[in-house]
């Protein structure tokens, strides 16, 4: 799978997808620090990767409806430090193969993964 991590996501993420095989990119390896969401979002659509972030906002399907997207993961933590952050996403990484990410929002919690299509 492709993968975008967020600036507000440590890049050590980016990392932990590659070493599970998948081709992982980060906001800020790409330059693109500061852009607007919907430019990223863009962006994300052209290089048909999915978009791992803390922005809530790409949670609203109006906006980023989950059908244009090859996958949107939104992180809704209590807790966002690294080590935190980077536990769940190791625990996340073994959905991928379970759960339909392709035109999907998962949004993630401690408790669960809510998944829309």
């Amino acid at each position: 799978m492709n993968f975008k991590i967020d600036e507000n996501l440590p890049v050590e993420a980016a990392e932990l997808l590659r070493h599970a095989g998948h081709d992982a990119t980060t906001v800020l390896e790409q330059g693109l620090a500061g852009s607007a969401d919907v430019n990223l979002a863009s962006v994300c659509q052209k290089e048909t990767r999915a978009l791992i972030t803390l922005d809530v906002d790409f949670a609203d399907i109006q906006a980023y409806p989950p059908a244009q997207f090859s996958g949107l993961i939104v992180l809704r933590l209590r807790r966002q430090d690294k080590p935190y952050v980077l536990q769940t996403l190791t625990r996340l990484i073994q959905m991928f193969s379970a759960e339909e990410l392709e035109r999907h929002l998962w949004i993630v919690e401690e408790e669960q993964v809510r998944v829309r299509g």
